[in-house]
Formats: C-alpha cells, sequence, structure tokens
C-alpha cells in the first residue's frame, strides 16, 4: 500500500531534534523523536542556577572569614595558662643510718608502715656501749682525784717555799754577824766559809721551792683555785662520758619525722651493720610538692605566687596549688656529667628548669605518692592581647 506524503501547510510545521545514535547502536534503536519545551518553560531553569552560584561564593567566603576570625579569636585570648605533663610528686626521702657499728638485736617496723617521728625503728645490741660508759665514768672519777691531788701538792710545794725562805733569812743573819766579826779583826776571814756555804745552800733550797710552787700551779692550769669541774683532764673526762651516753643512746634507731619506712625487707635481727651504711628509707608525708619541668620558653611569664592547677594522674582531681619557686639551673646542670658545648658537632635543645608547686594540706594531697605523674597549669593572668597592649 502506497503512503502519499503531503507537505505541510505553513504554520504547522515543527522542528524535531533526531538524538545521535550512540556507539554499537543500530538505527532502529534510536528513540522516537520528542519535540522541543516551548520557549515559556526555559526563563523558569535559568534563575535556579544563579541562586546556587550566589549561596556557593557567600559559604566561600564566609567560612575562611569565620575561621580567621575564631583563630584570632583564641590566639588573642589564649596564652595565659601554661600546662606541662612533665611533672611529679616529690616527698623527702632520708636514708636511714646507724650512727655506730653493731649487731641489730630487734626490729620493730615492717615495710611501707608509716611511724611518727621519735619512733624506734630497729635497736642495736646495748652492750658494749654500756661497758664503754661504766669505763668513761671511771676515767672521770679517776681525773677528779688526780686534781685534788695536784691540789694537795701545790699547797705542800707552797709551805716548803716558805720554810726554805725563813732559813735563808736565818742564814743570812748569821752570815752578817761572822762578816761584821771579820771585819773588826776578832775573827779570821777562814770562819766565813761555812756560814757562806749555808747561806748559798738556803739560797738554792728557796729557788728550788720556788720552781716546785711554779709546777704545782702550771698542772693546775695556771690557776691554783680552778674548780675541780673546770681542770681540762676533768672536762676531757666529762666529754668521753658524753661520747660513751650519746652511743649508748644510738643503740636505739628512730624515725627522725613523720613518713613511712620502706626498704627493710632485707633487715633482720642479728645482722651486723656498720656505722654509716644505708639500711632502710623514711619518705616523710609532711612536705610535699610537685616539681613541674617547664621549657625554657615557658617561663617567662610564671612568677613566685601565681596560682597553679595539679592534677595528678592516680586520682584525676584538681588540687588548687600555687607557685613556690623556680629553679635556679637546668636539670642537665646538676647531672653527674654536665654536658659540653663547645664540640663541633653541638645541637640545640630546649632547656627544662623545675618550678616548685606547693599544695595547702588536705585529703587529697595527703594520698600522693612520691614519683606519681601529674599535669600542672600555672595561671599567668596575662592573654596574649594582653602583652601585645603591653599590660
Amino acid at each position: 500500500m502506497n503512503a502519499r506524503v503531503t507537505e505541510p501547510k505553513a504554520g504547522e510545521a515543527t522542528i524535531v531534534n533526531m538524538p545521535r545514535a550512540e556507539k554499537g547502536q543500530t538505527t532502529a534503536e534510536a528513540p522516537a523523536p520528542q519535540s522541543a519545551p516551548p520557549p515559556q518553560a526555559a526563563a523558569p531553569e535559568a534563575a535556579p542556577k544563579k541562586k546556587g552560584g550566589s549561596r556557593r561564593l557567600i559559604l566561600m567566603i564566609a567560612v575562611p572569614l569565620v575561621l580567621v576570625v575564631g583563630g584570632g579569636y583564641f590566639w588573642l585570648t589564649g596564652g595565659r595558662y601554661e600546662d606541662t605533663d612533665n611533672a611529679y610528686v616529690q616527698q623527702a626521702k632520708v636514708s636511714l643510718s646507724a650512727d655506730i657499728a653493731g649487731r641489730i638485736t630487734t626490729v620493730n617496723v615492717t615495710e611501707n608502715q608509716p611511724v611518727k617521728a621519735g619512733t624506734v625503728l630497729f635497736t642495736i645490741d646495748p652492750q658494749p656501749y654500756q661497758i664503754a660508759l661504766d669505763q668513761a665514768n671511771a676515767a672521770l672519777a679517776s681525773a677528779r682525784v688526780n686534781v685534788e691531788q695536784l691540789k694537795v701538792a701545790y699547797g705542800t710545794a707552797q709551805v716548803q717555799l716558805k720554810a726554805a725562805q725563813q732559813t735563808l733569812v736565818i742564814r743570812q743573819a748569821a752570815f752578817d754577824r761572822k762578816q761584821s766579826l771579820v771585819e773588826s779583826g776578832v775573827n779570821s776571814d777562814s770562819t766565813l766559809d761555812d756560814v757562806k756555804l749555808a747561806l748559798q745552800q738556803a739560797q738554792a733550797a728557796v729557788d728550788q721551792a720556788k720552781q716546785q710552787v711554779a709546777a704545782s700551779t702550771a698542772a693546775l692550769a695556771g690557776n691554783p683555785d680552778i674548780a675541780i669541774d673546770q681542770h681540762p683532764a676533768v672536762l676531757a673526762a666529762q666529754a668521753q662520758v658524753e661520747s660513751a651516753e650519746r652511743n649508748l643512746a644510738k643503740t636505739s634507731v628512730k624515725a627522725p619525722a613523720d613518713g613511712i619506712v620502706a626498704n627493710v625487707s632485707s633487715l633482720n635481727a642479728g645482722q651486723f651493720v656498720a656505722a654509716g651504711t644505708t639500711i632502710a628509707t623514711l619518705v616523710e608525708t609532711n612536705g610535699t610538692w610537685i616539681e613541674a619541668n617547664y621549657k625554657e620558653t615557658q617561663l617567662a611569664d610564671i612568677k613566685v605566687g601565681q596560682p597553679a592547677e595539679v592534677k595528678v594522674d592516680a586520682y584525676g582531681d584538681n588540687l588548687d596549688c600555687r607557685v613556690a619557686s623556680i629553679g635556679a639551673a637546668t636539670g642537665s646542670e646538676f647531672s653527674l656529667i654536665p654536658a659540653q658545648n663547645a664540640t663541633g658537632n653541638w645541637v640545640k635543645v630546649v632547656q627544662r628548669l623545675p618550678v616548685r608547686i606547693e599544695c595547702p594540706p588536705s585529703q587529697q594531697v595527703a594520698m600522693l605518692k612520691t614519683g606519681m605523674s601529674a599535669n600542672v597549669t600555672v595561671d599567668t593572668g596575662h592573654s596574649t592581647l594582653d602583652k601585645l597592649l603591653g599590660k
């Protein structure tokens, strides 16, 4: 059947857009022609595209601006607090040792036992030191007797001096009489020999008695009236007694302060200890502080007396403390072998200085143990803006 094709009339013709056939698609599979939307529908689709572009532009400008403003605000208002996690709880540790050597007789404490100041920790055999004290007391009594004898000897020397002086007076008078008779021609010169010899002997006796008196005075420390207990020999004997009493008292080793005893597990009765040998450790509980090791770049605004907040890792509670002091030198300066930076391979390393943080006594502070880790935050009171404004 033959179809007749007629030409369209004017005003009835329409434009048909034929889609391009994809590769591998046959002509038969081509989609049917669709009529183009009327020109009136194109205007509403252009308006939403302009609105979406405006939002994107606003977001591209606003988001970075908000970030810059927010970052600047936090930077200007920050810088007030200096914190570090390189901080540890510190308590005084006392090495316990015996001042004297001896064998331990009793041990009165156990490991990690709390003690008070003056508590007897262990005792050393006191018998040898009791004997030494008795000997010192005997030596003191003997010294006092010797001083009494020196006083008696001084008195005897004085009596002998007076007797020799009186004898000298008599011998001098006899010599004078004989000499007057010889001068008058009654007696010969030979009669003067005996009286002259007797006079010389009397003079020598006086000189000897004076030397004895001087020796007795010197034995009494130059003071014949000195008190017995003030004599050097007696004072030396008293010092020996005091030393023996001290050694006897040191047989009982006592706690020097309140604290907790540690490292006593190897201390047993019957063990011999030498003087000065460390045998235990006492960790004092009365004085607790935090040692915060701040970088040297953080210390510009940290001052003594500023408030500090301490958070101990073991408990998590915040403690209100204060800055007590700032270290006099870095930790490397107190090391056994200080660093030598004059070598050619020197590398700069930021140093740390210890800052002492003290906390008021409280139940939380009493629970702290030396060596615990902590976080410390110091309130310097000045933000970055304050620093820029010179406040």
